[in-house]
């Protein structure tokens, strides 16, 4: 079957640095079949020039058509460029600034390219709190059916995030310790040594809350905590991901373990010397799933530490008087697995010592970016790495209780450039 990919943004950042090379991969692995794809751009431009390197292999393959996004009458021009080209279903990709969503969608109906087949895949953020996420997802519902929709978060299509399930559900050693019997403790972590990078207009208009807890910690929690099927049958992933959401109680502002901070010389970047949005953010939640009630649910990310990683810990309940152990699941840098065991200590008396046994994917292979799978799937109509509209408005409601309580600024705390997420966290 012939894809015809319609790219709105094609010459912006995302494009650029994630779907184009993502596309050329994919053509080249023979991954999507056949397809056509048809970059949108507001100004007249050669398609080579916007490919850059991917020009080889995308280069036959590719138009770019020009348009005004805000005039009706250029979508119905756009319907009619798209119904001449071969292909038997298209896929609508807004890689576009969120504010631009909206009317594009709004077009998109208007002018009959929502017919029944077609699909739309939505970037994020998915609204900036509960209200504006439930407007939105009205507001696309008026023109797209849930089924069309696509909604990604491109955590969900990272390699060791899959793994999760895939780890719990075929390894029995592990799954029938699965559960508040014998875990103490679950941590996803999301840590960065970049600042905003720039990012100065995005970052004030989002913050660390929004920009990484709203999505990518919480489905990876939900990765962690969901109930597997006997069969681990991967579409019914998103109805078990928002059970697992379902399950989390909403954030209680008023913990101690509650936390938000800004990283020293923020303000001076982004030219404000009152903003009072975060660059980190700690939570603690609960679930009320009896499989994991009294187990603490800690979320933390932050801007501008002294590393970066991604992974998710699981802390296991000590037996007696024996040291705990975790397992941990790597996303980045580096993807792979890691069981934190203790051992005796090569000598002539009984120490112990913390020892990793790790599976690290091999160096030598190439694993597919995550936006190579987000295509794949789309084409080929598979929705279990995507967020459903209930996942979305799941996981604002949990925070709504931090976002009103946080909107004075109250309780900033503020960390040095290269600070450990401990040391922002008080803890050391």
């Amino acid at each position: 079957m012939k894809t015809k990919l319609v790219i709105f943004g094609i010459t912006g950042d995302l494009a650029q640095r994630k779907l184009l090379p993502a596309l050329a991969h994919i053509v080249e692995e023979c991954l999507c079949g056949e397809l056509a794809i048809i970059g949108v751009s507001r100004r007249a431009v050669d398609q080579f020039a916007v490919l850059g390197e991917c020009g080889v292999t995308l280069g036959s393959m590719t138009t770019v058509f020009q348009m005004d996004l805000d005039n009706v009458d250029d979508y119905h021009n756009l319907n009619n460029f798209i119904d001449q080209q071969e292909g038997e279903q298209v896929l609508f990709y807004l890689s576009v600034p969120p504010e631009s969503t909206a009317k594009i969608v709004e077009n998109l109906g208007a002018a009959g390219l929502n017919r029944p087949g077609n699909k739309l895949l939505l970037e994020k953020p998915f609204g900036t709190d509960l209200a504006s996420a439930q407007a939105m997802i009205d507001s696309t519902a008026t023109h797209f059916n849930e089924e069309q929709v696509y909604r990604i978060d491109h955590y969900l299509a990272k390699e060791m995030a899959q793994n999760i399930v895939t780890f719990r559900a075929r390894n029995a050693i592990f799954a029938h310790l699965w559960s508040n019997e014998y875990i103490e403790r679950i941590e996803v972590l999301a840590l960065e040594a970049i600042g905003i990078e720039g990012r100065a207009a995005f970052y004030e208009q989002t913050g660390a809350l929004r920009d990484i807890v709203q999505g990518h910690l919480l489905q990876l929690l939900a990765l962690t905590l969901l109930p597997l099927s006997d069969d681990l049958n991967w579409d019914s992933l998103p109805q078990r991901r928002q059970a697992a959401l379902d399950a989390i109680q909403p954030a209680n502002p008023d913990s101690s373990k509650s936390i938000r901070a800004q990283y020293e010389g923020y303000r001076e970047e982004v030219g404000s010397h009152d903003s009072i949005v975060e660059t980190f953010v700690s939570i603690e939640l609960q679930s009320t799933d009896p499989t994991w009630a009294g187990v603490p649910l800690a979320l933390t990310t932050g801007k501008a530490l002294d590393g970066k990683k991604t992974e998710v810990r699981v802390h296991f309940k000590r037996v007696n008087d024996t040291q705990s152990n975790y397992l941990m699941f790597k996303i980045q840098p580096g993807e792979g697995i890691a069981l934190d065991l203790v051992t005796k200590k090569p000598g002539y008396d009984q120490e112990v010592e913390h020892q990793k046994l790790s599976y690290m994917y091999p160096t030598d292979k190439r694993l597919p970016d995550a936006y190579e799978q987000v295509l794949v799937d789309a084409i080929n109509g598979r929705k279990s790495l995507f967020a459903t509209s209930g996942e979305v408005l799941r996981a604002w409601e949990i925070l709504a209780p931090l976002q009103e309580a946080w909107r004075d600024g109250e309780n900033l705390r503020f960390y040095p450039i290269g600070s450990k997420a401990k040391s922002v966290l008080g803890i050391e």
